[in-house]
């Protein structure tokens, strides 16, 4: 799935004359790796993340940030914003709008993917209907056992900090955080796995 994105990404990349600059909002270097995109040609990847990221290629740059506020750059400072799976982690529905109008801001076009609430099985976690039990039922479980891409926490509390920490959002509420770009939908056997919002090209 994360190649087939990245393919309608490339596809859209390919018009954008270089040199160029990318940011990537709350990303690695690891995934542009994964991809099989390091030291292209003209272009220049500035990762932005809350904690300092490793880079071993010249054509990137790890910066210390916060998705909500993009204070540090002007506008249209970037020819393409990227962000993968970030917009669900950085709070409230208040902070995903505020990252969404940073990203439009400094970005002349903006890529931006995030998880679909409906799909079945929650992404993070890896759990059947996780999304839609009650927090204290998610924190009970994050307690006590190992869970997707997550490790059982020590307290309760600890828990309920890291499940309340994500929030999935719903076709309407993406699409509304980018009320003029275009909606793209990934699916798996015919259900919507996951949003990209994308504009500018």
């Amino acid at each position: 799935m994360r190649r087939q994105r990245f393919g309608l990404f490339l596809e859209l990349l390919a018009s954008v004359p270089r040199p160029l600059t990318i940011l990537d909002v709350g990303g690695t270097q690891d995934f542009w790796e994964r991809m099989d995109f390091l030291d292209e040609a003209g272009i220049h990847i500035t990762i932005l993340n809350l904690e300092p990221q490793p880079v071993r290629f010249s054509g990137f740059t790890s910066i210390i940030g916060d998705a909500t506020n993009l204070a540090l750059f002007a506008d249209d400072a970037f020819d393409v914003v990227f962000s993968n799976s970030v917009i669900e982690h950085v709070g409230d529905n208040k902070k995903q709008r505020r990252m969404a109008e940073e990203v439009q801001r400094v970005g002349r076009r903006y890529f931006v993917q995030t998880p679909n609430y409906y799909f079945p099985i929650e992404p993070h976690y890896l759990f059947p209907g996780f999304q839609w039990l009650p927090l204290e039922w998610r924190a009970w479980l994050l307690h006590h056992y190992d869970l997707g891409w997550y490790q059982r926490h020590e307290t309760r509390q600890q828990a309920r900090e890291s499940v309340g920490s994500v929030s999935l959002l719903r076709k309407g509420e993406f699409a509304s955080l980018f009320p003029a770009g275009r909606l793209y939908e990934e699916k798996v056997f015919g259900l919507t796995k996951s949003f990209v919002a994308y504009g500018g090209w």
